[in-house]
């Protein structure tokens, strides 16, 4: 399994050690994964994902899973979120249609 976030999809980056007499060693700065559930308000679903520490936050200061996605453009987001935030704007549609 790759260490990428699955709302955002971030990667590691790479950079150097850098030694107390200045040696330069590459190394890779991995991300910070949780295993976290999300509760979509909309959907009224549960969805498992595996995201970045920073992604979560984010999640938190937006307002929950539904705001995030909604605040998100389509070309940062990965498959599996267009796929939720799809279900959130059609099940939004049917709402305000009602």
């Amino acid at each position: 399994m790759s260490r990428r976030c699955d709302l955002l999809d971030t990667g590691p980056m790479s950079g150097n050690t850098v030694s107390h007499s200045k040696i330069h060693t590459r190394r890779r700065f991995e991300v910070n994964l949780c295993n976290v559930t999300l509760l979509s308000d909309s959907l009224g679903q549960k969805f498992k994902v595996r995201i970045a520490a920073k992604t979560l936050r984010t999640v938190d200061t937006k307002g929950g899973l539904d705001a995030f996605l909604l605040g998100t453009k389509n070309h940062k987001l990965t498959e599996k979120a267009k796929r939720i935030k799809k279900a959130v704007l059609k099940s939004r549609a049917e709402i305000e249609a009602a």
